[in-house]
């Protein structure tokens, strides 16, 4: 008679070796076999169905193919070129920034202010670290502040300059 199993804490060195390895319970499972008659529940046409394109032999059963649909990879937006990384999918040369409105600026600091990317991240504001900072028009600005920040719109930086505050550009 096979000998009790020991629960994992009583283990001891002898205990574990080579021969004594097992994959945990439940984590192998055997493989389907296919077209072994109607009692295994997968004869006849083998769970291909009825006709169609997927019961023939060489049916597209990769896992990019998306049943005839234009796949992913030819949807995705491309740049323009015929060669090297300008053909490549458009995203990985996107580059990125927060905006951050003069309005919000308006609302949240007094005048005299010191505005700096780290003011505006405990704000709430611009919370991403590596992310840089870009100040948008989009609002009103009256009280004289120093705004520092990676890019400025063109608008914004007028709108903080004729408010008779001051621009400063990070150089990251």
């Amino acid at each position: 008679m096979a000998a009790k199993k020991k629960p994992v804490e009583e283990l001891s060195a002898e205990d574990v070796a080579l021969h004594t390895l097992k994959p945990a319970p439940g984590s192998r499972k055997k493989r389907k076999r296919v077209g072994r008659g109607h009692g295994s529940g997968m004869g006849k046409t083998s769970g291909r169905g009825h006709k169609g394109a997927g019961s023939r032999s060489g049916a597209k059963d990769r896992a990019r193919f998306e049943g005839g649909q234009m796949p992913i990879h030819m949807r995705l937006r491309k740049l323009r070129g015929p060669h090297m990384k300008k053909s490549m999918p458009f995203e990985p040369f996107r580059t990125q920034t927060q905006g951050v409105n003069i309005g919000e600026l308006e609302r949240r600091y007094d005048a005299g202010t010191e505005v700096t990317p780290e003011l505006l991240a405990k704000a709430g504001l611009a919370q991403a670290k590596d992310v840089p900072v870009k100040i948008l028009a989009k609002g009103t600005i009256t009280k004289p502040m120093t705004v520092h920040a990676h890019k400025f719109s063109g608008a914004a930086k007028e709108a903080i300059e004729a408010a008779g505050g001051t621009v400063v550009v990070i150089e990251s």
